[in-house]
């Protein structure tokens, strides 16, 4: 389904809502007041692929971590995240801050929700009503028995309504509960009734294994339904995970600006006589640390010759396992016949780094920031590489596979 076009609202030069991409959000878990460290994290996290990041501000003292990490690193759009005291919001404002996450209903009388709007607007700065819920009104959660989908409705209709008495639009709304359908039909409600930008994913989901799969179900639901701006993945893990759990949900539903390296592998049966759970565990170790997950290329790795060639017809590259042996392919074709340790070192020596080449490696040549790859495919090929693929950027990659 298409996406539903929604409000456009920008937070420092992150476009949310409109016809732009999904964005990627995740959060510090630092102490806020340790400057150094939290500004380390927030560059990881944007490394990592995270487009807004949020950082908790408990305190007026903290707000002071958002103007420490704007003078280094203004590109980096930040999220305030607050409770209870408007002046921690106003502080931060001033500080530079980019989005303010509050519930206006729990800062203090409608003077000070004045006041944080007009601050705001002054400085087209957008506010996020965050409702979740484990912190829904007291009289919403007496009126429903529990926090069910229409109160978190209710809830986040309440907060817009109080932005809107002060002249205030900039809005970008979330309604998040621990409980999947929940998650999704609030999500369903606010989507219907009004056009402002919606932050969807399950909050408290859990751990890796289970936050994942909740945030898989919710997120496609939703997507599919053509709801859902921008997207957090709340895991009770490092946040950079977060992260690479957005980019991998999104890119497996086909998310426009979201594409990139898609490994195929098949679940193993009898017929499979290669160490296929190694093979692709190594890949996959490798393909991350060379940073080529983000490149869209189609990687095959099959346990035998029934899913090989055949069945994976359409990947670039694949190996397709034998007795102790692995055909390498290419588009379906056949290019070679390789032993089971050859075939670990076919598919993990992927590199953009002409100096980590090793002996019928792929070097994956890409102009970059600071350096153009294509100057360095000569030593490549002298270091042994075998293919070469080459990308004008990484925006806008064109496919060259050249077999040497």
């Amino acid at each position: 389904m298409e996406r539903k076009s929604t409000k456009l609202v920008k937070v420092g030069n992150v476009d949310i809502g409109g016809r732009s991409r999904i964005s990627i959000q995740s959060m510090t878990n630092t102490d806020s007041l340790d400057k150094e460290a939290t500004f380390s994290q927030v560059v990881r996290l944007h490394s990592a692929g995270c487009n807004i990041v949020r950082i908790a501000i408990p305190t007026i003292e903290a707000a002071e971590t958002i103007a420490y990490i704007k003078e280094r690193r203004p590109d980096i759009p930040i999220v305030a995240d607050i409770h209870f005291d408007y002046r921690i919001a106003l502080r931060s404002v001033e500080c530079g801050v980019d989005k303010i996450r509050i519930n206006p209903g729990n800062i203090g009388d409608e003077s000070r929700v004045s006041a944080v709007a007009k601050a705001c607007s002054s400085k087209g700065i957008p506010i996020r009503i965050g409702v979740n819920g484990g912190s829904l009104e007291k009289e919403l959660l007496a009126k429903y028995g529990a926090p069910t989908p229409e109160a978190l409705y209710e809830s986040a209709l309440g907060h817009i309504r109080l932005l809107n008495k002060y002249d205030f639009d900039d809005i970008v709304i979330s309604v998040k509960s621990s409980v999947v359908p929940n998650a999704i039909e609030a999500c369903k409600y606010v989507s219907e009734h009004c056009n402002y930008p919606l932050h969807i994913g399950v909050t408290e989901a859990g751990s890796s294994r289970m936050g994942i799969i909740k945030n898989a179900e919710a997120i496609a639901t939703l997507v599919h339904l053509g709801i859902g701006d921008t997207v957090r993945i709340s895991l009770t893990e490092d946040p950079e995970a977060e992260v690479y759990a957005a980019k991998d949900i999104l890119r497996s539903l086909g998310c426009e600006g979201h594409q990139g390296m898609d490994i195929v592998s098949c679940p193993t049966c009898g017929r499979t006589k290669i160490d296929l759970v190694a093979l692709v565990k190594e890949f996959e170790k490798a393909a991350k640390s060379e940073k080529l997950t983000d490149i869209p290329i189609k990687v095959a790795l099959m346990g035998c010759v029934v899913n090989g060639p055949g069945e994976a017809r359409e990947a670039d590259v694949g190996i397709a396992g034998g007795i102790g042996e692995a055909l390498l392919f290419k588009k379906g074709q056949i290019i070679k016949t390789i032993n089971e340790e050859e075939a670990k070192k076919e598919v993990s020596c992927i590199v953009t780094d002409n100096r980590k080449v090793t002996e019928g490696g792929m070097f994956v040549a890409i102009k970059g920031f600071e350096a153009d790859g294509h100057k360095f495919i000569k030593s490549a090929i002298e270091n042994g590489a075998k293919v070469i693929r080459f990308y004008r950027s990484y925006s806008r990659a064109r496919l060259l596979f050249h077999l040497l």
